[in-house]
């Protein structure tokens, strides 16, 4: 199995130029249809984010808690007679009662994200990913429909419209940037990751930084 630093490597050698042809051989347009922004039926928005990504959206507005920005991914979490319980590895962007992105509005149909200069790298880089293998695993993004060279292409209905050359080079720095950040982050959280017990209705969120509770504070740190 390859290992994660082989993988960084491989991503910060990847070609913002070979990522941008085939982000523009796709296509791509956003419809502002807010697909990746709601949920879909029982499933709720699940849109990994960084917690400085974290930081950085809250530093928008004085009155956002952590817990208005990002909730514990719930993958390995279950549902106790209180809420959620146990450990997961990721922040996820928070939702409303409809499990749609919290920071997602629409008016007369067309979508828009309230945050978007600040807004998560795998929002940035939707509807696509790299690939750094042949035998890449597939992401919880949607269904991958193309794939051209280093990038994959998820369900979205922009897909195949005529993309300016300069918006396909932004897309392809972001996507490099997400690329070596995801794997930055795994190796952290691998270094930092120590077993937790976890009490009866609580939610441990192990991240990059240590093990923290459902608010974002340190449970414990990488350093303790």
């Amino acid at each position: 199995m390859t290992s994660l630093e082989a993988e960084l490597d491989r991503a910060r050698e990847l070609s913002v130029e070979a990522i941008a042809d085939a982000v523009e051989s796709i296509g791509f347009e956003c419809t502002r249809c807010g697909a990746c922004c709601r949920g879909h039926g029982e499933d709720e928005h699940t849109a990994t984010v960084f917690p400085d990504e974290v930081r950085e959206i809250r530093e928008l507005d004085p009155a956002y808690d952590w817990r208005d920005v990002a909730r514990p991914m719930p993958y390995g979490l279950e549902e106790g007679s209180d809420g959620p319980t146990g450990a997961t590895l990721e922040w996820a962007l928070a939702t409303d009662g409809c499990g749609d992105c919290v920071f997602y509005e629409e008016d007369d149909g067309v979508g828009a994200c309230t945050v978007h200069a600040n807004r998560p790298l795998i929002c940035r880089t939707y509807p696509f990913s790299v690939v750094l293998g042949d035998d890449a695993p597939g992401e919880p993004m949607g269904e991958v429909v193309d794939r051209e060279g280093p990038v994959r292409a998820h369900e979205c209905e922009g897909l195949g419209r005529e993309i300016p050359r300069a918006e396909a080079e932004e897309l392809a720095r972001a996507l490099k940037r997400r690329a070596i950040r995801e794997l930055e982050e795994a190796i952290a959280l691998r270094e930092a990751y120590e077993p937790v017990d976890v009490d009866p209705g609580e939610v441990v969120v192990h991240d990059s930084e240590g093990s923290k509770r459902a608010d974002g504070t340190v449970r414990r740190s990488r350093t303790e």
